[in-house]
């Protein structure tokens, strides 16, 4: 039957018009371009058709089930078939980079609503990310590390945490290393219920089998412990523990009368500005220091203890990359970043939630890629 143009565009238009006419016009019209094109296929590849397989794919309201012709040898793929999985995966993306910048589930369901004329439950923009948590998951557990890398900085933050019916603050490891051409790069995100000193043996432990075999120097705050969780994978690490947290936690013992003075005078004992300095002078200062203010203090006398020394080691180092390690400032960062994440969230179901984003927002630092100039010009640290 031969129709002239306006009767195809009146019955176009009579379809279009029905309830749900758009969607069947344009289902029925995806599936002819692909018989169309399957029978072109079958002709130049002496090929026979093989019944359809059917397949949802996301178009501009919704999702849609399409009859895809099927050819005996199997091998036959729809070209209009690609450009529309394309368009799944830029919804995938898109749900993906709106869960990841802090929106709820529900919250991305109701942009792509208002984008797509179709409502999106929670668990249907959830099967969306599937594909990117996969790809986190993946990164997060990669192996083939560097070898060798010069700087490491640990340290753990704590998030509320959904677990066996109850909500707890747990701990979540992070490790950032300086790699050998001085970008960065998040090594580890790991969970555990609590934060100590044995948990951080075993990621070293997992550390070591992705490829890591040498560490020359590892940032630390200063937990109990710490240096000799470090040592038992990498005795040949050297331990610098974080002055910012040794100062807040002797500010904390001392009245409010005497911080001012105090904070001055830890801050001349602990300056990373002097061109002739070491260790072993840095450390006497300080010994000066506790032995002067314990008198009104004893809780200070803790300070005289021989692991203090290990806050003292930045001064064996150039000075113009003391000030980028004695502190986790870098990744006390990367730790606003995830909260910043997750904040929206409260609790979370579970802890593979709480990695997923943690795990998406330590990715996608796009900082960490620019080497770090201080630690390019320096002699004091491997990086070549």
């Amino acid at each position: 039957m031969n129709l002239t143009q306006e009767q195809i565009s009146k019955v176009l238009l009579d379809l279009a018009s029905e309830k749900d006419g758009y969607r069947t016009l344009l289902k029925k019209s995806l599936e002819a371009i692909m018989k169309a094109e399957r029978q072109q296929f079958q002709n130049e590849h002496s090929d026979y058709g093989n019944g359809y397989r059917f397949s949802k794919v996301c178009v501009h309201n919704g999702k849609m089930e399409l009859a895809i012709p099927r050819t005996r040898h199997n091998n036959f793929y729809p070209m209009i078939l690609a450009l529309i999985k394309d368009q799944n995966k830029e919804c995938e993306s898109l749900a993906f980079e709106l869960y990841r910048c802090g929106l709820t589930t529900e919250q991305v369901g109701g942009i792509f609503k208002k984008l797509y004329d179709h409502k999106y439950s929670k668990s249907a923009i959830s099967q969306m990310m599937n594909s990117a948590k996969t790809d986190v998951f993946s990164w997060l557990e990669r192996k083939g590390l560097d070898e060798t890398y010069p700087v490491i900085y640990i340290d753990a933050t704590f998030w509320h945490t959904r677990r066996d019916k109850t909500v707890s603050n747990e701990a979540y490891y992070t490790i950032l290393g300086v790699k050998q051409d001085t970008t960065r790069e998040v090594l580890a995100v790991v969970n555990h219920p609590t934060e100590g000193a044995g948990n951080w043996v075993q990621i070293f432990e997992k550390l070591k089998e992705r490829g890591v075999k040498r560490i020359q120097l590892v940032v630390s705050d200063g937990l109990t412990g710490i240096e000799n969780a470090i040592q038992t994978v990498y005795p040949m690490a050297t331990v610098q523990l974080c002055i910012v947290h040794l100062i807040r936690n002797i500010l904390n013992k001392v009245k409010p009368k005497h911080r001012s003075e105090i904070k001055i005078e830890l801050k001349k004992i602990l300056s990373p500005d002097n061109d002739i300095d070491s260790p072993e002078k840095g450390l006497k200062r300080f010994l000066a220091f506790v032995a002067k203010w314990e008198k009104i203090y004893p809780s200070l006398k803790q300070y005289k203890e021989p692991r203090y020394a290990l806050y003292f080691n930045y001064l064996g180092y150039e000075k113009s990359i003391r000030r980028m390690i004695y502190t986790t400032n870098w990744i006390e960062r990367l730790h606003r970043n995830y909260k910043r994440t997750l904040r929206m969230r409260t609790s979370l179901p579970n802890p593979e939630a709480v990695l997923f984003l943690m795990g998406s927002t330590a990715m996608n630092r796009p900082e960490y890629n620019y080497p770090i100039y201080q630690f390019s010009t320096s002699s004091e640290l491997d990086f070549y």
